[in-house]
C-alpha cells in the first residue's frame, strides 16, 4: 500500500485551543506526523509525495466564499490593530445566511466555529497539501490499488462546506469522496474516529449518491455536542444515507466492534463502489482526549472488519493524539487491513 504525505503539512503549528473557557496547549502539534509517518512504514507501506493538484477538487465539497476566507484571512488579520498572534474568533451569528459580513472579525466568526482552529501563516498551504495527500490517495485507488492512506494533517471531519472548526480547515475526507465519485457512483464514509464527522455529515447530508456512517463517543456531553445523534438521518434526497452510531463514554473493543459490525451492514445494504474511512486513532484507551477505550488490538481488528467489506478503499487521516502508542494504533490497523498484501 501506498501512503501519501508532503512535508508542507508540518509547518501549522497552532499555539492554543479554549478548553472549557481556559487557555490550553493545542493537541495537533506537527510530531503526530513523525509518529504516524513510523506507524505507516512499520506496516510496510512506502511514503510517496502528492502532487499540487489546484483548488478544483476542493472546491468540489467547499464555497468559493470560504476558500477565499482561508486563503486570505490571517494575512488580513495582521492589519488589524492589536488582533492576536493567529486568527481566532470572538462573535459567532446565531443563525447563519442572508448578510454577510465584511470585516475580518465578523468573518472569522462567520466562518469559524470554535476557537479549536486557529489560524497561522502556514495553515492555509498546510491545508492544501493535506487535501491534496488525499485526493492522490483516491486517484490511486480509482486506478486499481486496493487501498491507500492519505497521511493528512491537518485533519478534516470537523470541516463544513463554509465552516473550520475542531482543528479542521478542509474536509479531506469529503474532497476524497467526492473525487472517487468521479469513477464510482455511490461512495461510503465510514468515520471511526472518537468524535463526530460533523463537517463531512453537513457536506452530504441532502445527498443520495454518499452514504455517512459515523462511529463515535456520545456527544450529548462531548465534543461536537450539536451534532452526531442517532436521530440524525439525511434530510431530502439524503433522508437514509446518514447514520451516527453513538457510543457511551469509555466504551472498549467489544462494543465499538458491535457498532462497526452494524456500520458494514448498512455500507453493504448501500453497495457502494468505494469506501473512504476516516480514520481517528483517538478513540485509544490512553488517547489524551480519553473519549473511549479502544486497545491497540482493537485497532487491528477495526481494520480486519473493514477489510471485510471488499471494497477499494481510502484511508484518510483524522484524530489521534501524542501518546506513546500512536503509531503502533496505525500499524496495527494497516495491518488488520492487510497492507502487506495490498
Amino acid at each position: 500500500m501506498k501512503a501519501f504525505y508532503a512535508e508542507e503539512q508540518k509547518r501549522h503549528d497552532p499555539r492554543a485551543f479554549l478548553s472549557s473557557g481556559a487557555p490550553q496547549p493545542n493537541p495537533e502539534k506537527p510530531e503526530r506526523v513523525e509518529r504516524l509517518l513510523a506507524g505507516a512504514r512499520s506496516a510496510g507501506l512506502t511514503v510517496e509525495r502528492p502532487r499540487n493538484h489546484g483548488l478544483g477538487p476542493i472546491a468540489a465539497v467547499h464555497t468559493p466564499e470560504y476558500l477565499d476566507f482561508l486563503e486570505h484571512i490571517f494575512e488580513r488579520w495582521q492589519r488589524i490593530e492589536g488582533a492576536s498572534a493567529e486568527v481566532i474568533p470572538n462573535i459567532h451569528p446565531i443563525a447563519r445566511g442572508g448578510s454577510y459580513p465584511a470585516s475580518a472579525v465578523g468573518q472569522a466568526g462567520y466562518h469559524m466555529a470554535d476557537t479549536a482552529c486557529p489560524i497561522s501563516a502556514e495553515t492555509w498551504n498546510s491545508a492544501l497539501w493535506s487535501a491534496w495527500s488525499a485526493v492522490e490517495a483516491a486517484e490511486a485507488v480509482t486506478a486499481g490499488a486496493p487501498s491507500a492512506y492519505a497521511l493528512c494533517r491537518p485533519p478534516g471531519h470537523h470541516a463544513f462546506a463554509d465552516v473550520a472548526g475542531g482543528f479542521c480547515f478542509i474536509n479531506n475526507s469529503a474532497v476524497a469522496a467526492q473525487e472517487l465519485r468521479k469513477d464510482a457512483a455511490r461512495v461510503a464514509i465510514l468515520d471511526v474516529d472518537l468524535h463526530h464527522g460533523n463537517g463531512t455529515q453537513g457536506i452530504f447530508y441532502a445527498r443520495p449518491d454518499v452514504l455517512t456512517v459515523s462511529l463515535h463517543a456520545d456527544p450529548v456531553r462531548f465534543y461536537p455536542f450539536f451534532w452526531g445523534h442517532a436521530d440524525e438521518r439525511g434530510e431530502g434526497p439524503g433522508l437514509g444515507y446518514n447514520l451516527n452510531l453513538p457510543l457511551p463514554r469509555k466504551s472498549g473493543d467489544a462494543a465499538f466492534l458491535e457498532a462497526l459490525a452494524t456500520a458494514c451492514q448498512r455500507i453493504r445494504a448501500f453497495a457502494p463502489e468505494a469506501l473512504v474511512v476516516a480514520l481517528g486513532l483517538d478513540a485509544f484507551e490512553g488517547d489524551p482526549f480519553g473519549g473511549l477505550s479502544v486497545t491497540t488490538p482493537g485497532f487491528s481488528r477495526i481494520g480486519e472488519t473493514i477489510a471485510g467489506l471488499g471494497l477499494p478503499t481510502v484511508i484518510v487521516q483524522e484524530g489521534g493524539y501524542l501518546c506513546d502508542a500512536l503509531g503502533d494504533n496505525l500499524t496495527a490497523f494497516l495491518t488488520g487491513l492487510g497492507s502487506s498484501k495490498a
